[in-house]
């Protein structure tokens, strides 16, 4: 009995360590089609209010949109892609390198922030591609900002970036 107890409280430990973190809802994801990213912001920092959500788009992500949230503000952050790319039969060079949602969260609750985006051609495939996200309050900030390096994953780290496993195309 004793031990099922100790299970079960370890398991939730667990659970609970995973979940404290910025992820995103779906973790996979092919290449060379649009990816609509969900990113569950689970708390504050420490008690905190969150006031600002800021999501850097990787490289090779590109037609970047977000989605509106009732009651916050929403900025996005345009600039030049690193090479040209093709979308649908269309060059494009520069487009959305950030998105900024700036309202309140309180601690106690959770929310959920959403853009969709063009996963190109040349990304690599059965590699994690990597979303660093800060979440700013009024003192603090958790920043979801490490990736790993090579032969690590981002259960290595305290404050790993949100990340999708990156598909081969069907």
């Amino acid at each position: 009995m004793k031990t099922t107890i100790l299970a079960a409280a370890l398991l939730a430990a667990g659970t609970a360590t995973a979940f404290a973190h910025a992820t995103l809802e779906v973790q996979e994801a092919k290449v060379g089609s649009t990816y609509k990213a969900v990113l569950r912001v689970p708390h504050g920092c420490e008690g905190e209010a969150t006031l600002k959500v800021r999501i850097k788009i990787p490289e090779g992500v590109i037609a970047v949109k977000p989605m509106p949230k009732a009651g916050w503000t929403l900025e996005t952050v345009k600039g030049p892609y690193a090479k040209t790319y093709d979308y649908y039969g269309t060059p494009m060079s520069a487009g959305v390198t950030e998105i900024v949602w700036t309202g309140e969260l309180l601690d106690e609750h959770y929310d959920e922030f959403v853009f969709r985006g063009r996963l190109t051609d040349g990304l690599p495939v059965n590699e994690v591609l990597y979303f660093p996200t800060v979440q700013e309050c009024a003192t603090k900030a958790e920043r979801w900002i490490e990736i790993p390096e090579a032969g690590k994953s981002a259960d290595d780290y305290e404050s790993p970036a949100p990340g999708v496993l990156l598909q081969p195309k069907s």
